[in-house]
């Protein structure tokens, strides 16, 4: 819809303020990376980005007005363009290779010149990663963030991946069944969610959703008081992400260490509860990973409480 690529079935679209919902598509200065690149492979790099200057009409229009006020040919001032994206996305040297003679992350650096080539007001990268492998993914996800500040174009990513939102983002929405669920910067969305959706839908580890019961204003995991609260008596859902429990000499929570897993450079622990649910939780290397009992200690700010209809309704 951005792209005018599909029709609205309600609602209005604005560019800066400005109504761009019945402006045809051509019309809204959009670049858009497509998720296969969409190279042509019989041109050269030179000629994909050189492409919509040369076969777009109102491109075509605007180079000529451009080349006339500079006095200079149109072939020329295209070179120019050429050469100046060529440069912000780092491939000039690639520019006499064919599309099969490169790699995915080159591809897609030539796929976001062509875009960049036009000037758009609103780069638009549809899942730009995803045909990537997982290191090449990185990489080219950091090019991608320091060609955006490099141009300054307000740019929309789409992504499925939300470990690639909070990284190249500075802001994201989280979008449910065609329904916003939240807008916000990636600390925003992922230190304090909205609902248990978006709690559960961020994080590379899955956070801990765990059956609790408020008594009398203290909050309880089995036997554990993990916390006071104004809330009524009750069954909540607690949310609180592993990264935000510490293995420690004194805690709130006592569980039995019941398995331990390596991530990287991290090793957290799956701790049983008495009440029979399993946490998971960072392990503290300083002590002894053979102990059956663990001490389970909860970073200030990390305790999430949803409702019934997964709404957060506190978070201490």
């Amino acid at each position: 819809m951005l792209a005018g690529i599909h029709d609205f079935t309600a609602g209005s679209l604005f560019f800066d303020g400005t109504d761009v919902t019945t402006l045809a598509p051509e019309k809204r200065k959009i670049g858009m990376v497509f998720q296969n690149y969409a190279l042509y492979p019989h041109l050269t790099v030179k000629q994909n980005i050189e492409f919509p200057l040369v076969n777009s009409k109102s491109l075509s229009k605007q180079l000529r007005e451009q080349a006339k006020n500079r006095r200079v040919k149109v072939r020329q001032l295209i070179e120019e363009k050429v050469d100046e994206v060529s440069r912000v996305v780092e491939i000039s040297e690639l520019l006499d290779r064919t599309p099969n003679e490169l790699s995915g992350g080159q591809q897609q650096r030539v796929a976001i010149a062509r875009a960049l080539v036009k000037e758009p007001s609103i780069l638009l990268l549809d899942e730009p990663l995803s045909n990537l492998d997982a290191r090449l993914r990185v990489q080219t996800r950091e090019e991608i963030r320091k060609i955006q500040e490099r141009t300054g174009i307000t740019t929309v990513f789409v992504t499925h991946d939300q470990e690639e939102a909070m990284n190249i983002c500075s802001e994201i929405a989280i979008i449910k069944e065609g329904k916003l669920q939240q807008v916000g910067t990636p600390r925003q969305v992922y230190d304090r969610p909205c609902n248990l959706f978006v709690a559960q839908f961020l994080g590379s580890f899955l956070i801990n959703t765990l059956t609790a019961s408020i008594q009398e204003g203290r909050v309880f995991l089995g036997t554990n008081n993990i916390g006071s609260t104004h809330l009524p008596n009750g069954k909540y859902t607690i949310g609180i992400r592993p990264e935000n429990i510490i293995q420690s000499e004194q805690g709130c929570l006592l569980g039995s260490l019941v398995a331990s897993i390596r991530h990287a450079g991290i090793e957290t622990g799956e701790a049983l509860l008495d009440d029979g649910q399993i946490i998971q939780f960072v392990k503290n290397p300083t002590l002894d990973s053979e102990e059956a009992k663990v001490i389970l200690r909860l970073k200030p700010g990390s305790v999430m409480v949803f409702d019934t209809h997964g709404k957060k309704v506190a978070q201490w």
